[in-house]
């Protein structure tokens, strides 16, 4: 099955889903109402190829907990990323086994052709 997973709080993420064309050949996974599993983290880091590509630098936890100053490994993204929901770049989309991360405009268009 196809997913989303996306934080059902976050304006950006519905403005997205509510231009998504069948959104129906979607699995929907609110990250806050049900966190992702390390199972689940794995079969996206097999598919982006690194947790970092996974990681969001833009959450406000990644500043107030000094990450920005620091070296991180990936097992470091790993751990943040199962810590907390918001350390993962979302929306992410696993669409016939492949990845789609985050809301820049490319990641949003190919996701929107690959649906229609």
């Amino acid at each position: 099955m196809n997913k989303i997973y996306y934080l059902a709080s976050c304006d950006t993420c519905r403005k997205i889903i509510k231009s998504l064309p069948n959104m129906d050949k979607l699995e929907f996974h609110d990250i806050r109402q049900n966190p992702i599993t390390e199972e689940e983290l794995e079969e996206m880091y097999q598919l982006a190829g690194s947790y970092e590509a996974l990681f969001s630098k833009k959450a406000q936890l990644y500043k107030s907990l000094g990450l920005k100053d620091k070296n991180l490994k990936e097992e470091d993204f790993k751990k943040y990323l199962l810590e907390h929901y918001t350390f993962l770049s979302r929306p992410v989309f696993i669409i016939d086994g492949k990845i789609y991360i985050g809301n820049s405009q490319p990641s949003i268009h190919a996701v929107t052709q690959v649906l229609k």
